[in-house]
């Protein structure tokens, strides 16, 4: 059996932790094109991590790669996904919560037999959910705690004026549906559009936001209530260099990559 070959949509925190994984050797896996905005810093620490490999534009993506995975800013999502699915190829969705008002992206890849996957990043429980789903779930309720830092710039809190600045007690800064947390938070909560897609959908799954500077990790809390279970489930995420992202994520890229190529899956 041949290798997936994996490209790498953008070179920060996390498509940076990820492309020396999959250089150092993932059984089943090879690493084989990049794209980032800057070519020149991006060939530049490529050298420095003695790490080989093209640096393609991203409408070039699919003659390089079978999947390549979304490590760049949600606006520029529609760029990633749209050459990938077209061709029939897999794109791994990092910024899910781009997905949201973007449903065509869905039927593209229905329409030429490509794949959208979103891995569980930050979260925990996405199995546990998606099983109750295919039963009925009544409830979904999702509270975030984030230190103000990685909260910090979100739209809804530039749009409302909210600031996270000098707090000294924890501050509730949203509450409402994922969708519309999703498009308030683009790069902060993607763990909650996850959560809608594998349950009971974005305008379902409600979702508290607090910026919380007792907090040193980005933690979350999922209630669910179906008619085949109810479960709490409660994670605290340390950290990545950027503060909006939790170290966890690049993990739970390599774990899901290694599921898509492995002789053995555990975990639906």
């Amino acid at each position: 059996m041949t290798d997936m070959r994996v490209a790498i949509a953008g070179l920060g925190t996390i498509g940076r932790t990820l492309a020396r994984r999959l250089a150092d050797g993932v059984p089943g896996l090879a690493l084989s094109a990049v794209a980032a905005r800057d070519e020149e810093k991006a060939r530049g620490w490529l050298d420095e991590e003695g790490i080989e490999v093209p640096i393609v534009a991203l409408e070039d993506l699919p003659a390089h790669a079978d999947l390549a995975v979304e490590c760049a800013p949600a606006a520029i999502i529609e760029q990633i996904c749209r050459p990938m699915l077209a061709a029939g190829k897999q794109v791994m969705v990092l910024s899910c919560g781009a997905l949201l008002p973007r449903p065509e992206l869905l039927e593209l890849a229905k329409s030429h037999g490509g794949r959208i996957v979103v891995p569980t990043g930050g979260l925990l429980g996405l199995d546990a959910v998606a099983a109750a789903a295919e039963g009925t779930i009544n409830s979904v309720k999702m509270t975030t705690r984030k230190p103000p830092n990685g909260l910090a710039g979100a739209p809804h809190l530039v749009k409302n004026n909210i600031s996270v600045e000098g707090l000294n007690e924890p501050k509730l800064v949203f509450s409402g549906t994922a969708r519309d947390a999703a498009a308030g938070f683009p790069a902060n909560v993607n763990v909650v559009a996850a959560l809608a897609l594998a349950g009971i959908g974005p305008d379902r799954t409600m979702i508290d936001i607090w910026a919380d500077p007792t907090k040193t990790r980005n933690c979350h809390v999922i209630e669910v209530d179906a008619d085949s279970a109810s479960f709490t489930l409660s994670i605290e995420n340390v950290p990545s260099e950027n503060p909006k992202t939790g170290r966890i994520v690049a993990l739970s890229i390599i774990a899901t990559l290694r599921k898509l190529a492995a002789p053995l899956r555990v975990g639906s």
